[in-house]
C-alpha cells in the first residue's frame, strides 16, 4: 500500500518507513540512515517531508503526557495528536492556549510548520513550546529549552535540522469556550470595522469565496471560566445569527462540527471547527494560506476579493482569521502579528497550482508568508529574496550547516524554498 498525505495529493517516494515505538529506535534509524525525514499524521499537502530514502514515523511513539504543574508544562511524544493531548490534561484541570482548526493534527508536525488557530492574541502553536527533545544527525539526543540560543530557530525547524521525538508545551488553567456563529456579514462593514470584527472574540474566523457581497459566516470562540454562562450576542455589523449549527461548507451536514450557539463547553470541544472523532474532507481537498502583516489586512482583502473570478470557480471555502506575533525565526508570524488567508481547494490541483502565481503576485507586495505545509509557488519577498520575509534566515541555515553538515536531513522541498540551493 503505497503512503500518501492526507489528502491523498502526493504518495511518498520514500524507499524505506520506519516506525519505531522508542526513543532509542528512532536514533537507531536516525544514525544508520544516508538520508532521512520525520513523517507525522500527515496533514500536508507538498513535498516537505518526502525523501526517496528514509521516512520515519513518528505516531507509534507512545504518547507519554507528563504534566509538570510547578512549571505548568506538559511534556508528550512528537507524533501525539493535539485531540489525544487535550483528552489527557483537560481531566487534571490543565488547558492549551490554543487549538488548530482540526484536533486531529499533531504536535510536532504543527510545530514544525508554525501551524495556528485564531485570535488576536493568540500565537501560533509552535509558540507554546517549552522545550523539545531532537534526534541529530549522528543520532544522538539534543534537549533544547527556552533560553537557549538556537531555541528560537529549531522550534520552527521544517525537519531540517533533526527528527524532533518529544515537546514541551506551556500549559494553563482549564476553561471553558462558547461558540455562535453569525452569517452575511457586509464587505463593506468587514473592510471599515475589521479590528473590531477579529477582536470581538477570542478567536474568530471568516469564511468566504471572495465572490459574494457578503462574508457567509463568521465563527466567534469566546473563553469563559469553567461553568461559567454565556449569553449570545445578536449584533455583529449587520451579520444575522445563526438560527441552528452550520458547517463552514454550504449545504453539509454540520453533525461533525464542533458545538455552536453560544452554549459553553470545554476547551477543545469549541476551539477547533471539527470534532476528534471526525476526520474532515479526507482527500476531498487542498489547502494553501498566506500570513502577512496585520496592517496590510485591508489591502490583502481587497486584492483577493479583485481575484475572485479566478479563485472562486476552485475554492470550497476560504477562511480569514488572525494570529498573534512571535519570536521564532521561521514562524509566519515572526516580528509582528499578521491575517492569515486560507484557502480550501477543489481537488484539482493542476488547476490550483495554475492560478497560486496571481494570488502571490498580488500579495508578495504586501510581505505574504506561504504556510510551510500547505501548496503555494514559492517562498519569496517583494523584492524577490526570501530573507524579505525572513530576517533571521541567513541564521537558520547557518544553524543547518552545524546541526546537519553532511545534508543528511536535506530534501528537496528544503533545498528550493529554505536553503537556496
Amino acid at each position: 500500500m503505497s503512503l500518501t498525505t492526507w489528502a491523498g495529493n502526493l504518495t511518498y517516494s520514500a524507499a524505506r518507513v520506519h516506525e519505531p515505538r522508542t526513543v532509542a529506535e528512532v536514533q537507531e534509524v536516525v544514525a544508520s540512515a544516508a538520508h532521512v525525514r520525520a513523517l507525522g499524521t500527515r496533514h500536508c499537502f507538498n513535498d516537505l517531508a518526502d525523501t526517496p530514502h528514509d521516512l520515519v514515523r513518528l505516531d507509534a511513539l507512545d504518547p507519554g503526557v507528563a504534566i509538570d504543574e510547578e512549571a505548568r508544562t506538559v511534556t508528550v511524544s512528537a507524533g501525539t495528536r493535539y485531540g489525544t493531548l487535550a483528552r489527557a490534561i483537560h481531566p487534571r484541570g490543565w488547558a492549551l492556549h490554543n487549538l488548530a482548526s482540526l484536533p486531529h493534527i499533531s504536535v510536532a508536525g504543527a510545530v514544525a510548520t508554525a501551524t495556528h488557530g485564531s485570535g488576536d492574541r493568540s500565537q501560533n502553536l509552535a509558540a507554546a513550546v517549552a522545550a523539545l527533545d531532537l534526534v541529530t544527525a549522528d543520532g544522538s539526543l539534543r534537549h533544547l529549552r527556552r533560553g537557549d540560543a538556537d531555541f528560537p530557530g529549531a522550534v520552527v525547524g521544517l525537519g531540517a535540522l533533526g527528527v524532533v521525538v518529544r515537546v514541551t508545551l506551556d500549559v494553563e488553567p482549564a476553561y471553558d469556550v462558547a461558540q455562535e456563529v453569525h452569517t452575511d456579514l457586509p464587505w463593506e462593514a468587514v473592510l471599515e470595522h475589521l479590528d473590531d470584527v477579529t477582536g470581538s472574540a477570542d478567536s474568530v474566523s471568516l469564511f468566504t469565496d471572495w465572490a459574494g457581497p457578503a462574508v457567509r459566516q463568521v465563527w466567534r470562540k469566546t473563553r469563559l471560566a469553567p461553568g461559567a454562562t454565556y449569553e449570545p450576542r445578536a449584533e455583529l455589523f449587520g451579520a444575522r445569527p445563526a438560527t441552528g449549527p452550520l458547517h463552514p461548507l454550504p449545504g453539509i451536514d454540520p453533525v461533525n462540527c464542533t458545538e455552536q450557539l453560544g452554549r459553553p463547553g470545554p476547551w477543545h470541544e469549541r476551539l477547533p471547527h471539527f470534532r476528534l472523532e471526525f476526520t474532515p474532507s479526507n482527500g476531498d481537498e487542498l489547502q494553501s494560506e498566506y500570513l502577512l502583516p496585520r496592517e496590510h489586512a485591508v489591502e490583502a482583502i481587497q486584492q483577493l476579493r479583485s481575484l475572485a473570478p479566478v479563485v472562486a470557480p476552485l475554492l470550497q471555502v476560504s477562511e480569514v482569521r488572525t494570529v498573534a506575533a512571535d519570536d521564532l525565526w521561521l514562524s509566519s508570524a515572526y516580528g509582528g502579528d499578521r491575517v492569515g488567508l486560507h484557502f480550501t481547494w477543489q481537488p484539482r490541483q493542476a488547476e490550483v497550482e495554475a492560478v497560486l502565481p496571481r494570488i502571490e503576485a498580488a500579495l508578495a507586495p504586501l510581505g505574504a508568508r506561504p504556510h510551510w505545509g500547505k501548496l503555494f509557488a514559492s517562498v519569496a519577498g517583494p523584492d524577490g529574496d526570501p530573507r524579505a520575509l525572513y530576517p533571521r534566515l541567513d541564521d537558520f541555515r547557518a544553524m543547518v550547516g552545524r546541526l546537519d553538515p553532511e545534508g543528511k536531513f536535506r530534501n528537496p522541498f528544503v533545498e528550493r524554498h529554505v536553503l537556496g540551493g
